[in-house]
């Protein structure tokens, strides 16, 4: 049974269960006062019966309401009215307080159903403007023009907004039905004050041997007209409809002033990103390009001994090495940032992974105690090696280039259950609180960092974009009593390795 079916079902029941109940207290009204109670006052009787029909008006459909009024009526006219135990009435006054009975009944019940429909009116609509202000990550256009079409039970529900000369209509219903660019430009030429509605009776939906007609509703921010509102399939109020159309005015607009924003933060953000990148550039690339010019400058001296010749191109390469590591950390960058990552998983050992990524940091780890815990008993892992010693890696050189020298630096392996832990561990100076969310972003450098005048803020992004890729994730914490720890953790199938 579907949700919708289940609700219905659901109504019906509980109407039946209201209709009972009302049956029940006319026939205990009447056994009281014609049986127990000796009451013969056909006024008395006529307002008691008046207000089970009033209290069964306020809970329950229209339908319970009119069934209850008829059967009150016909046990006033029966036990009450003149001549008793008879459908007849003979006085004149009788007919007349039977006939207001009747008339008060049916209009309180009809007052009844009229509140009820415009409190469920409002409900919807509260929902509607709810839904209007959530983001669940679709189109949000689509989102609120299918929200619609599911609070309202529309056939055809349609946000057309005007393109150029054209329009562009974000449909939903059960029914294809797309109204004319001509209609849609005369309704928005035509709509001004109040008149923001207007019946298009070339266009028509058929519903239950009916032709129900598209109605376009102007929909306007101040003076400004955003574009036409179209429904069809269900018959509205001009209040109800005037309502929807400025609640999705105002959807329409936050949406607007949502892209907006988002447009101008990308764009912020890119001019801090180009800044950042061009300040770290300045830095990082005159400084070796220094050095190597001084070598090469210093090679050239007659008077260098061999061992100052040594040093001095030792000097060179050293600074060749450090652009070469700038370039393939802005080279990685741009893999990650254009999608090009793709793991391709084997199966390895841990000691693999930690030769590859030792090697590529080994001049940074030089200076420092080097501590390897394993705790993988032995089994292979299926990963990627190459992305996940490149992460490692960078970790392993970021521990080296912000703890003291002769300071020790820690890695250990784990395998827990479909998953690889790697951690590394370090003595220096560690995060500060304030700049603990921020590490993983691109070009960030706290205060430590700042203060060492040297790196891009490169490192860690590049591992968290290696990890994502892995569909791993990789956090920071404090480490007792001083250093940082990082820990990488990523899915992989374990087995026993084979010899």
């Amino acid at each position: 049974m579907s949700p919708r079916h289940a609700a219905v079902v659901t109504l019906w029941r509980r109407d039946a269960f209201h209709a009972l109940l009302s049956l029940l207290a006319v026939v205990g009204v009447t056994a009281a006062y014609f049986s127990w109670l000796g009451v013969t006052d056909a006024t008395v009787a006529a307002l008691s019966y008046l207000l089970i029909v009033l209290v069964t008006a306020a809970a329950s459909r229209l339908w319970v309401a009119l069934t209850t009024s008829a059967v009150s009526a016909l046990a006033l006219n029966f036990f009450f009215l003149p001549p008793v135990g008879t459908l007849n009435i003979d006085e004149v006054q009788d007919w007349v307080a039977f006939l207001s009975f009747i008339a008060v009944s049916v209009v309180a019940s009809h007052l009844s159903s009229v509140a009820h429909g415009r409190e469920r009116e409002l409900r919807r609509l509260f929902d509607f403007s709810r839904d209007a202000l959530r983001d669940d990550g679709t189109s949000p256009l689509q989102a609120l023009v299918r929200s619609l079409s599911e609070r309202y039970k529309f056939a055809y529900a349609a946000v057309c907004l005007p393109v150029n000369t054209a329009f562009e209509c974000h449909e939903a219903g059960a029914i294809e039905l797309r109204p004319s660019d001509a209609d849609l430009r005369r309704q928005i030429d035509g709509a001004s004050g109040e008149a923001l509605l207007r019946l298009a009776p070339d266009i028509a939906v058929a519903r239950h041997g009916q032709r129900d007609p598209l109605w376009l509703v102007t929909l306007r921010h101040g003076d400004d007209a955003l574009g036409v509102l179209a429904v069809a399939g269900r018959r509205l109020e001009l209040t109800t409809l005037n309502a929807l159309a400025s609640v999705v005015a105002m959807a329409i607009e936050r949406i607007r002033l949502v892209d907006e924003r988002e447009r101008a933060e990308v764009s912020r953000r890119s001019v801090e990103i180009k800044s950042a990148l061009l300040s770290s550039l300045s830095h990082d690339l005159r400084t070796p390009v220094t050095a190597i010019a001084m070598a090469v400058d210093n090679l050239a001296l007659p008077s260098l001994s061999p061992a100052e010749r040594a040093a001095q191109g030792r000097t060179a390469l050293a600074g060749v090495n450090r652009l070469t590591h700038l370039f393939e950390n802005i080279l990685e960058m741009a893999q990650i940032d254009a999608g090009g990552v793709t793991p391709v998983a084997r199966w390895v050992h841990v000691g693999e992974i930690l030769q590859a990524a030792t090697t590529q940091v080994e001049d940074a780890l030089q200076k420092h105690r080097f501590e390897v815990i394993d705790h993988t008993h032995g089994h292979s892992v299926r990963v990627d090696p190459r992305l996940l010693a490149t992460a490692l890696a960078h970790l392993l050189e970021n521990a080296a280039q912000y703890s003291p020298p002769g300071s020790t630096i820690g890695v250990s392996f784990e395998c827990v259950p479909e998953r690889l832990s790697i951690t590394v561990e370090d003595e220096g100076c560690g995060v500060h609180p304030d700049d603990a969310p921020h590490v993983f972003e691109r070009f960030f450098r706290g205060s430590p960092a700042t203060r060492r005048g040297s790196g891009t803020g490169m490192g860690l992004a590049i591992v968290q974009g290696l990890v994502t890729a892995l569909n791993g994730r990789v956090w920071l914490e404090p480490r007792v009593p001083i250093g940082t720890r990082f820990t990488i953790l990523v899915p992989a199938r374990t087995r026993w390795a084979t010899t």
